[in-house]
């Protein structure tokens, strides 16, 4: 109880240096004095209520890259989890190295050597395709979606591993018992009970997702951070349209959070009180109240 009560006032101090924090930064921006820079509000604002043309394509291109580079980086997860818990060597191998390289070195670092190498190379030609809304006609729009999608199936396979682990290894039996194989064990018992501990995390990994699509504006990729340096490149006014950006980015986390917290109820319905899942607060802010989930602390 005392340990509650001390872990939940520390996050509460943090959140409050934050907030005080965040206040300096602004008051400092709104202020000229002993500075040669003239922070304009009204940039920001304009920025923000009515961006221009290349804002919004930028909207929408983090958008498109974030959900398509997501769903292949769960469909590359649960393959290579799959494969390191399998019992043939060449396919626990493969995804060992494939985790180990992708989880060891920087994004930033795959994004310039796997877009640029193979455009030297002329090893791969992209060709031209749309999803929906989403038109994927520029290189480097196409190898940076993919680039972060095979990152993020890194993590994810260790996501789903974790996940399968934490289901009964007494389900598995019991389906072996009634004469299913590997494929339907897999695809009727386990990992939809693995879906209740994969959910969160999962939710976790697209927030991050949206805010790492800026990373592919190191391969020109035109997405929000590299819509906002054109704006301030003939101005050199680079913190306005940065802040409105900023904006943009927290709107599309804090709908996602939204999303992210029906659909982890959907999932949780059956948990006790004691079992209630992560508020939408909490989710946003870090800040913890004195429940447990699982008997863990949060």
């Amino acid at each position: 109880m005392a340990r509650s009560i001390v872990m939940n006032g520390i996050r509460r101090v943090r959140l409050a240096g934050f907030l005080v924090l965040l206040l300096f930064v602004l008051t400092a921006c709104s202020t000229n004095k002993g500075s040669t820079y003239n922070f304009q509000w009204d940039i920001t604002w304009r920025s923000i209520v009515s961006p221009n043309g290349s804002i919004i394509n930028g909207l929408w291109l983090t958008i498109g890259i974030s959900i398509i580079a997501q769903l292949l980086g769960v469909i590359l997860g649960i393959l290579a989890a799959l494969a390191k818990m399998s019992k043939v060597l060449p396919f626990r191998v493969m995804a060992n190295l494939y985790i180990w390289f992708f989880r060891g070195t920087p994004l930033i670092v795959q994004l310039v050597i796997f877009y640029y190498g193979p455009q030297i190379a002329h090893i791969v030609t992209w060709p031209t395709f749309g999803i929906g809304p989403f038109q994927f006609s520029d290189p480097a729009v196409i190898m940076g979606t993919v680039i972060l999608g095979v990152n993020e199936g890194a993590y994810m396979a260790e996501i789903v591993r974790a996940g399968i682990l934490a289901v009964d290894p007494g389900q598995t039996e019991a389906a072996k018992s009634l004469g299913m194989n590997y494929r339907l064990t897999m695809s009727r018992i386990v990992l939809p009970q693995a879906a209740r501990v994969i959910i969160p995390p999962l939710g976790n990994e697209f927030n991050n997702m949206i805010k790492t699509t800026s990373l592919a504006s190191t391969i020109t990729v035109t997405e929000l951070v590299l819509a906002a340096q054109e704006r301030y490149a003939g101005t050199f006014q680079p913190f306005e349209p940065l802040l409105a950006i900023s904006v943009y980015y927290l709107a599309l986390t804090t709908i996602w959070g939204l999303v992210q917290s029906r659909i982890e109820r959907k999932f949780g319905t059956g948990l006790t009180r004691n079992d209630e899942l992560v508020g939408m607060w909490s989710r946003l802010v870090g800040v913890r109240g004195g429940r447990t989930w699982g008997g863990i602390w949060r």
